[in-house]
């Protein structure tokens, strides 16, 4: 690329300091901004740390910028379609952690202003990027598996989040779930039509007190017939256990969990290896890292963007009716509409 895409940030909690640092050491863009609301001495120090030309407490005066390009959205959930319509009004491209609302309604007018004004819109499932994850869709793709008839998928974290992130979060299925939505989505390269969930709450009382769950079952069936089955746990005591199985007519194809090394100890009392790598920064990095590299083709070379807009609202979709199935104890019926934006029904069964 001749010119870097000059990047701003909105959010700089967790996600939106991991995505600067990796933006920084990336010749396809020049990150020059980043705005947020509750800007003290450590945030100013840790900018100054990266030599961030301006930190300000309000995005408007970012997206005010006219040498920035593109904006990364990394602020809390119930923010992201607000900032999506004000990039889109200011004609930056746009990244968007998920979801990118927890309201189907804000989902679609985000998307139909975006479409309007036409600009970019990539949602972060990183998780497509993982290569091992990759290996799988392009196993499906090629049919060495056959006719995918089973997709396993195991995500489980390492310890629980705290309580007040829960309140704020939309909940297991929109803030854990909805990547293995997605990822199921991304494997079979189809639309669900139906969801049926088990939920529990066997971690943790909290949960319960918040309307939540920290263990689940889902079931979806995809409109060829085939299923996926995923299972979810807040806490898994061994650390981030991430696996993905897909079962076919001429085979199967598993990806495991990534551990710090290969090595197995066998002894006449054991048999050990490493723990899974403990959290989602450690498993994801590379995804991290290509999913934005995947952006800056797109905004650049005008490829197909790797998740779009459309990507997020149907895993959207998928978590709503998740959380319908479990709170009437019935499987939840999705339809399909042609055209961009285009809010689905859903019918309990």
């Amino acid at each position: 690329m001749v010119n870097p895409i000059v990047v701003g940030i909105i959010g700089a909690g967790r996600i939106g300091r991991l995505h600067a640092d990796n933006l920084r050491v990336m010749p396809s863009f020049k990150l020059k901004s980043i705005a947020e609301a509750m800007v003290g001495e450590e945030l100013l120090e840790w900018a100054e740390s990266r030599n961030l030309g301006s930190v300000f407490t309000n995005g408007e005066d970012l997206l005010n910028d006219p040498e920035i390009e593109a904006v990364f959205i990394c602020t809390p959930t119930d923010t992201h379609a607000y900032w999506i319509e004000q990039a889109a009004r200011a004609h930056k491209s746009i990244f968007c952690e998920k979801p990118i609302s927890l309201s189907s309604e804000q989902t679609s007018r985000a998307l139909q202003i975006a479409k309007e004004e036409g600009v970019l819109l990539q949602v972060g499932f990183n998780r497509r990027m993982d290569p091992s994850f990759r290996k799988l869709k392009q196993l499906v793709q090629s049919g060495q598996l056959g006719k995918p008839h089973i997709v396993k998928i195991t995500s489980r974290d390492p310890q629980p989040p705290g309580e007040a992130y829960v309140l704020s979060s939309g909940g297991m299925f929109m803030d854990m779930t909805i990547h293995d939505f997605d990822m199921a989505r991304y494997l079979m390269g189809e639309e669900v039509v139906e969801v049926y969930t088990r939920g529990a709450n066997l971690v943790d009382p909290m949960f319960g007190r918040c309307g939540d769950v920290d263990t689940a079952v889902i079931t979806l069936t995809f409109a060829s017939g085939s299923i996926c089955v995923i299972d979810n746990s807040r806490k898994a005591v061994y650390g981030y256990d991430q696996r993905v199985e897909v079962f076919g007519s001429h085979g199967s194809a598993t990806a495991d969990n990534c551990r710090p090394t290969t090595v197995e100890v066998s002894t006449a009392s054991s048999v050990t290896r490493d723990q899974p790598q403990h959290f989602f920064l450690e498993r994801y990095n590379q995804a991290f890292t290509d999913e934005v590299a995947a952006f800056a083709q797109a905004v650049r070379l005008q490829e197909p963007l790797i998740c779009s807009g459309i990507d997020g609202q149907q895993a959207e979709r998928i978590a709503e009716a998740a959380k319908e199935s479990h709170l009437t104890g019935l499987p939840v019926k999705l339809s399909h509409h042609a055209g961009e934006g285009t809010p689905a029904t859903s019918q309990v069964l």
